[in-house]
């Protein structure tokens, strides 16, 4: 069956386009371009970061034998995001998929050993505390190919501002990209993680936000849209539609192995609708776009801020997709709106 891994002359275009991603996740750019630049084909992708990331394991273990903690969560947190990256891709290979996904979930717990993790069938997640008494929590969503291990420098932002982070996986994502796949009705799993955090005497559950990433900030906002428990949501480089015939192989190959077929798969991207959702969304909702994130098949999200009754659209006039390469001009104001919005009342 022909997918993704055999169109023609992929590998430049795709390693330039991640390049922003993978700096801003915390990847070394020198490194990035070294790695990349010994490709000869996008099917050795995943194997060449599999093995960078295996690397870095082998570096923290040697740091940890002679007590040096600091450079070993250094390393296993360098680990588990080029362990991620092998992930990036829609690998019909599923089992090397998985063993990559369960390897970076793995080195991430010991590159945090402060941070408390959780394992259910349909939840991943990881929640870290900053240094405050019972802190507000945002809720970290991410989207297609993605997971919680990707957005750490974004949760180092809120954690400086002393909210409490709460980075989860659902079905079909990170470390259950290959457990189940993807659920339409992601407000379940929202409810779940906000259920999570409102058991929990560490921090408040009844301040609790979304940030919400790719196609996790439409995600997000069905969410929202469900659980009046959110008191805020920002949604980064949200689609507001889908054209199913108009999107690129990388995107419906995707759909296909996380959908578990290809009926499934053109279901989810017929489900996303901002017009039918967006105006049930109460809460204070901004949505962040790049204006050079031109996907095929990708309405952006404007219409879901537009159609939204307390939204508000940031769009960032240089900035890609999920904005990375422009992240200084939205991170920060974003961070303190959210924090903000979960301020005791």
């Amino acid at each position: 069956m022909y997918t993704f891994f055999d169109e023609p002359g992929l590998l430049p275009g795709f390693a330039d386009l991640n390049r922003p991603r993978a700096i801003a996740a915390g990847l070394d750019p020198f490194q990035y371009d070294q790695v990349t630049a010994g490709l000869t084909a996008i099917r050795e992708w995943p194997t060449a970061f599999v093995r960078a990331g295996q690397d870095y394991v082998a570096r923290a273990e040697q740091a940890e034998a002679h007590g040096r903690s600091a450079s070993a969560a250094e390393a296993y947190r360098a680990a588990a995001l080029w362990l991620h990256f092998a992930t990036v891709l829609p690998n019909p290979n599923l089992d090397a998929h998985a063993a990559a996904a369960a390897a970076s979930a793995d080195a991430l717990r010991r590159a945090e050993p402060t941070a408390e993790f959780f394992a259910e069938p349909d939840l991943a997640g990881v929640l870290r505390r900053p240094a405050a008494e019972r802190p507000p929590v945002v809720v970290l969503v991410p989207g297609m190919n993605s997971g919680k291990v990707e957005f750490l420098a974004i949760a180092d932002t809120l954690l400086r501002r002393g909210v409490a982070v709460l980075a989860i996986d659902g079905p079909g994502q990170g470390e259950l990209a290959t457990a189940a796949p993807w659920e339409p009705e992601y407000q379940k799993v929202v409810h779940r993680a906000v259920d999570l955090v409102e058991q929990r005497s560490d921090v408040d559950g009844s301040r609790v936000a979304l940030l919400a990433m790719s196609m996790g900030g439409y995600l997000g906002a069905l969410a929202a849209a469900h659980e009046p428990r959110i008191r805020a949501l920002v949604s980064v480089s949200p689609p507001s539609a889908l054209d199913w015939d108009q999107l690129a192989p990388y995107v419906t190959d995707t759909f296909v192995l996380r959908t578990g077929s290809a009926a499934a798969a053109r279901d989810f991207a017929r489900r996303i609708n901002a017009a039918e959702i967006a105006p049930r969304i109460q809460q204070p909702f901004r949505v962040v776009d790049g204006a050079l994130d031109t996907i095929p098949g990708v309405t952006n999200g404007e219409p879901l801020a537009r159609l939204a009754p307390r939204g508000e659209y940031l769009l960032i006039p240089e900035g890609h997709h999920l904005v990375e390469n422009r992240r200084w001009e939205w991170l920060p104001d974003t961070a303190d709106w959210l924090t903000r919005h979960l301020a005791d009342d």
